[in-house]
């Protein structure tokens, strides 16, 4: 009920507003953006989850980059070669400089592939990107090879996610440094001015940014950070915002039909997801009905998790939750993306099929869990998991809902404190996204980082570390769609949606959308 009267208030709102909503003149030298979600820290290697990267971007910079497809583009590494199948060879840009005037080189390159091992309380670590790499050697200040322990595809959608710092400012520096700004020193579009946590990130345009026709357009830009969605909303009305991100579902098309705003929309790589625990006997959060302890737990039963998804009515959740602003997912990554498996559909709805299959595993009368998620992560993800709820209620299995901020949220999924949980993933590959989500854990390898149920099939395990081998495009996509079907046949979790990405902007402002979600300042324009 609070979650509705919020809702009407804001679509009230919009509507009292819309006429009053003003634009942004061409010359204007400030960007004022809303984010969606918390910001944790600006310590690049720190905290692998989406808000701290998409701050972090806006300040660093990789060698490798993605466009708005997530196809790979040159960054700070201008070329890169395979030597062999295990040596690859990497072309620094010349004449690149840090925020503090010093030179990029290869030794900030090496100093910043070494950092992320050695952070060792990281609540979600960057190793898994590093691990592959083997050997590192300066051949000269703007060419370094990078030597694999076997034939490794992934490389360079691993360096993506590997941001470089300057050796100089964050040698022996500490997080608390990177969030205080004396080691936020990066070649990125703009410079850290100040960050006030849970508030703002204060930035100013880097003018030696060697991005050329990229440089930012705005001498200023802040970015505040606004999980709520009435006060993202209300504070775009108000002309406090210049442009927002994860517009909520129900403004959506009063947005979109007003002359006063533009709204941008994509299909996103973001895939929404349920967590089942299946390595404990007594996860918490699960008993029967009446509070006691069940004698095993029903998630290791294969039959109960296919129960489950089939109480689960994907359509009703895209129209009526999401609004239409979804897609129903039977894959781990969105359509677009490399890895898709056409042949995969999401489960259909089926509650008899899900009641005769609890009784078959030995729960003709259901159970009782604890289904965990964020209220501030994802667009409408309390609304999502309250659905999801009321669906398994109608096949037996008693739900209570408890959400709670992201920025406490991952800390308590992470510690396995969760028997059953909401996630959403977004990868550049199928292969990366079972990698991350479904691979046996191993953190030697980087595998499994995100598998909070600690699924584990060797056969999906050889199929990926095949891909992963594998040079030639086409084979390693086979390889990966194989992966696929046999880890989802298992229902190792449970697929929900693929999310549509939005922004909202005053009329005068343009945006180019992105496939990953970010929200890069450096790609908004004067119209």
């Amino acid at each position: 009920m609070v979650v509705q009267t919020a809702r009407f208030a804001v679509t009230g709102l919009i509507c009292a507003a819309l006429s009053l909503a003003g634009t942004l003149s061409a010359a204007a030298a400030e960007l004022r953006i809303g984010l969606a979600a918390d910001v944790t820290s600006l310590d690049p290697h720190f905290l692998n989850v989406a808000p701290n990267n998409n701050a972090a971007w806006q300040i660093f910079d990789a060698l490798v980059h993605v466009d708005a497809n997530a196809r790979l583009a040159p960054g700070l590494a201008l070329s890169w070669r395979a030597i062999d199948p295990t040596t690859w060879e990497f072309k620094l840009r010349k004449g690149v400089k840090f925020h503090d005037g010093s030179d990029f080189t290869a030794e900030d390159v090496m100093f910043s592939l070494e950092r992320p091992a050695t952070l060792a309380a990281s609540p979600g670590p960057f190793t898994g990107f590093v691990k592959p790499i083997a050997a590192k050697k300066i051949i000269d200040p703007w060419t370094i090879q990078l030597k694999t322990a076997a034939p490794y595809a992934m490389l360079l959608h691993d360096l993506n996610s590997i941001f470089i710092v300057s050796k100089k400012a964050a040698a022996g520096a500490a997080t608390e440094d990177f969030n205080s700004g004396k080691a936020a020193v990066g070649t990125g579009p703009y410079k850290l001015v100040r960050f006030a946590r849970g508030e703002r990130i204060e930035l100013a345009r880097n003018d030696a940014y060697w991005g050329g026709p990229r440089r930012a357009a705005w001498d200023k830009v802040t970015l505040r950070i606004l999980p709520a969605d009435s006060a993202r909303i209300a504070a775009l009305l108000a002309g406090d915002l210049d442009a927002i991100e994860n517009i909520p579902t129900a403004d959506l098309t009063r947005l979109k039909t007003n002359a006063n705003f533009r709204l941008e929309q994509k299909v996103s790589w973001r895939t929404m997801l349920l967590h089942l625990d299946q390595y404990r006997d007594h996860p918490p959060g699960l008993g029967d009905k009446s509070g006691k302890q069940l004698a095993k737990n029903p998630f290791k039963d294969a039959r109960v998790r296919l129960a489950m998804s089939k109480a689960i009515n994907r359509r009703a959740i895209v129209e009526r939750v999401m609004e239409g602003h979804a897609i129903a997912a039977g894959n781990l990554v969105s359509p677009p993306v490399f890895g898709h498996v056409d042949a995969l559909n999401a489960e259909a709805y089926d509650p008899e099929t899900a009641k005769r299959l609890l009784a078959e595993a030995g729960f003709p009368d259901g159970f009782a869990l604890t289904l965990h998620a964020p209220n501030d992560r994802y667009v409408n993800d309390e609304q999502v998991a309250q659905a999801v709820a009321q669906m398994l209620a109608r096949v037996g299995i008693q739900t209570k809902v408890e959400t709670m901020p992201a920025s406490v949220y991952f800390a308590k999924a992470r510690a396995g404190e969760f028997a059953f949980a909401l996630l959403g993933w977004g990868s550049f590959s199928g292969d990366l996204a079972l990698r991350a989500l479904l691979a046996t854990a191993n953190a030697d390898k980087g595998y499994g980082a995100w598998n909070w149920g600690r699924y584990s099939n060797p056969k999906v395990d050889a199929l990926l570390e095949q891909g992963f081998a594998t040079l030639n495009e086409t084979k390693r996509e086979a390889l990966a769609r194989a992966a696929a079907t046999l880890a989802l046949k298992d229902v190792p979790l449970i697929l929900l949606h693929h999310q549509l990405a939005s922004w909202a902007m005053k009329k005068d402002i343009a945006y180019s959308p992105r496939t990953d979600e970010y929200t890069f300042a450096r790609d908004f324009r004067p119209n």
